[in-house]
């Protein structure tokens, strides 16, 4: 858990000023959008698309940066360097359950904004985005990794499953903990509080 933490750190330590440019500036476009055009503002909704605008910020910021990949070839054949490490070392707690971490979030939001109610087409979508990270990282000078995929692709899945879940846990609350007003309270709540640990 405290290797979890330090990874979390440091992505916060590299991405924070990418994050903090692209949320000023997407803030500023959704609020004019919205008052220009006289909509309806949500609170809820609205941190939840700036989180996943996050995410992807930081999910760019994770698999772009350069660290030292020359122990390392591309590895074409399934299965084989997720095998290598010892369960609960820190090799597998960065590259096991790093990927499967890395894509759990893009398998929830997006099973949320696309209304998926099946796995496949997640899984379709998160091999998609998977794919070409790999691509990318194998043409930037770091290595294509098929285990990686597969490890995202469960990723995916879960967070897939686990919007399943709150919309199922959701089906079961009382009317006023779905409304707009209860859901802004808590989301201002959740807010103060991350300001807070920031």
């Amino acid at each position: 858990m405290e290797q979890m933490t330090k990874s979390i750190q440091g992505v916060i330590d590299i991405a924070w000023p990418m994050v903090f440019i692209s949320i000023v500036i997407a803030v500023s476009l959704r609020l004019t959008y919205l008052i220009k055009k006289r909509e309806h503002f949500a609170l809820y909704k609205e941190l939840l698309m700036l989180s996943f605008l996050i995410y992807v910020l930081c999910l760019f910021q994770i698999v772009t940066f350069q660290d030292d990949a020359s122990w390392s070839s591309n590895n074409f054949i399934p299965f084989r360097e997720m095998f290598r490490y010892e369960f609960g070392s820190r090799l597998f707690i960065k590259n096991v359950l790093g990927n499967i971490t890395l894509f759990l979030p893009f398998g929830l939001f997006t099973s949320y904004y696309l209304d998926i109610k099946k796995p496949p087409l997640i899984i379709f979508l998160t091999l998609v985005a998977s794919l070409s990270i790999e691509i990318v990282q194998m043409m930037i000078g770091r290595v294509f990794d098929i285990d990686d995929i597969i490890l995202n692709l469960i990723g995916g899945v879960i967070g897939f499953y686990l919007m399943t879940i709150l919309r199922r846990i959701g089906d079961f609350l009382p009317k006023f903990m779905k409304s707009e007003v209860f859901l802004n309270i808590i989301s201002a709540i959740i807010l103060v509080g991350v300001l807070v640990l920031i």
